[in-house]
């Protein structure tokens, strides 16, 4: 997989799950206690907040900050705004063609995003996130290839091919 289009599709990944990440913290907390007459909640307390996934958020938060950070530095670009999760992934993916172009930074932005993508498919109890790759797979010829981020492996999942792909396909 190509710097460029591997960064992408962790970031993609990350965008896409990030509120699914937040919504987890506490699930419970979306459905709104009520609270008796003097204060209090009614039936019980308050659900906790799962410290696993509170790790995670701070791990990716703290992650995508300083990736952002490196990546400016690294292209000799000034400092940007504090911004959100999703803003700042956007605010890199926007930066792709660049980085991609830059021997060190492409693999630390692609290894990076895929550990992050990882911990969030983790935290979320997925056992291991599939992400769905654009093009055909260079055995079969279906559009069934898929990247494993926790293995760095791109797989074809037609159960006819199954082939698992080098980088050389990338």
């Amino acid at each position: 997989m190509s710097g460029d289009q591997a960064g992408a599709v962790w970031i993609a990944s990350l965008v896409r799950r990030w509120p699914d990440l937040i919504d987890e913290l506490s699930p419970a907390g979306r459905d709104a206690l009520r609270e008796r007459h003097g204060g209090g909640p009614v039936g019980g307390t308050t659900a906790p907040v799962r410290l696993h996934v509170s790790d995670a958020v701070r791990d990716i938060t703290d992650g995508v900050v300083e990736l952002e950070e490196a990546v400016r530095e690294r292209l000799g670009l000034r400092p940007v705004s504090p911004a959100p999760v999703p803003v700042r992934l956007r605010r890199i993916a926007g930066l792709l063609d660049r980085i991609a172009a830059d021997p060190l930074l492409a693999p630390h932005v692609e290894d990076e995003t895929r550990r992050m993508a990882a911990r969030c498919a983790r935290a979320l109890g997925d056992p291991e996130q599939l992400v769905r790759l654009p093009g055909r797979c260079p055995v079969c010829d279906c559009v069934s290839l898929r990247a494993l981020p926790e293995r760095a492996e791109i797989r074809c999942v037609n159960p006819a091919c199954g082939r698992v792909l080098g980088a050389e396909h990338s």
